[in-house]
């Protein structure tokens, strides 16, 4: 990915199906028009073993990026909805824990440069201060790993009252206070919440490590195709030259949005409109 470009622009691995093997599925990444590949490392055991993957696999994940030119810059570590840092549990904390360190060790493994951690103190338990504290604790532990091992951490905006906004993420940015722990917003969940991106993004001034580009319908934030949601695409655009934003974005897609059929279809329309959306800017 060369260095000077106006800005680094991937797509989300659910993007293109799930049976690709990873050289192709970088290839396809490269023939859409994308700059790098952010994997996801879910809740399902599949993309969880991912996380113990044996020397032999990631060094052919790595030669898959050697041979295509397309890196994985960032992780998706939507895991913790099922392993939630701020659980009642101390077993399911404990496990918790250990995925947030084992998902650093492979990022300094691989070559990712950012992980994406879910605002999400827990998901299928009740929300309360004490699942507050547990979750604050773990981003605190999250980010001394991250920290000795030269990854950024992004908290992101989700759909649960604690962490539903850009100010809200903000709130334990600050407590955490470290520099390897900051802000990875998701512009459709701003929307789906009901807030205002442009807005929100203003706040984020100097704490983006990257943006999720996608479109949403309020309280819907998943698997709604671009340009059929309510995002306000331009003016959000348009706030990113004033906040002085030239870092990574991804856009989060799911394959089978698509109609047609055809994923690739899709996401080459996608890389298209965010194309669109730059251009119009005045930062380039």
């Amino acid at each position: 990915m060369p260095l000077g470009s106006a800005r680094p622009v991937g797509i989300y691995e659910k993007a293109l199906p799930a049976d690709l093997a990873w050289e192709e599925r970088l290839r396809l990444a490269a023939e859409a028009g994308y700059d790098f590949v952010e994997i996801s490392v879910d809740e399902s055991d599949a993309r969880l073993a991912r996380l113990n993957w044996t020397a032999s696999q990631r060094a052919a994940l790595r030669q898959a990026i050697a041979n295509t030119g397309v890196p994985i810059m960032s992780m998706c570590l939507s895991g913790h909805r099922r392993y939630s840092l701020g659980s009642a549990s101390p077993e399911i904390r404990k496990q918790g824990l250990e995925i947030f360190h084992r998902a650093i060790e492979f990022a300094t493994d691989i070559g990712l440069r950012i992980i994406q951690v879910m605002g999400y103190d827990v998901f299928y338990e009740p929300s309360d201060a004490g699942t507050e504290a547990h979750f604050l604790e773990g981003l605190r532990q999250g980010s001394l790993w991250a920290a000795q091992a030269g990854v950024m951490l992004g908290l992101e905006n989700v759909d649960c009252e604690l962490v539903d906004s850009v100010e809200k993420a903000l709130r334990f940015v600050r407590i955490v206070d470290s520099p390897w722990f900051h802000l990875y917003p998701d512009i459709g969940n701003l929307f789906a919440a009901g807030y205002s991106p442009p807005d929100e993004l203003r706040l984020a001034a100097g704490h983006l490590v990257a943006i999720h580009v996608k479109d949403a319908r309020p309280g819907v934030i998943r698997r709604v195709p671009f340009e059929e949601g309510g995002v306000p695409f331009d003016k959000t655009f348009q706030t990113l030259p004033e906040i002085g934003f030239r870092g990574p974005m991804v856009v989060e897609m799911w394959s089978q949005v698509n109609a047609s059929g055809d994923p690739l279809s899709a996401i080459i329309a996608a890389r298209k409109l965010v194309d669109r959306l730059v251009a119009a800017t005045s930062a380039d």
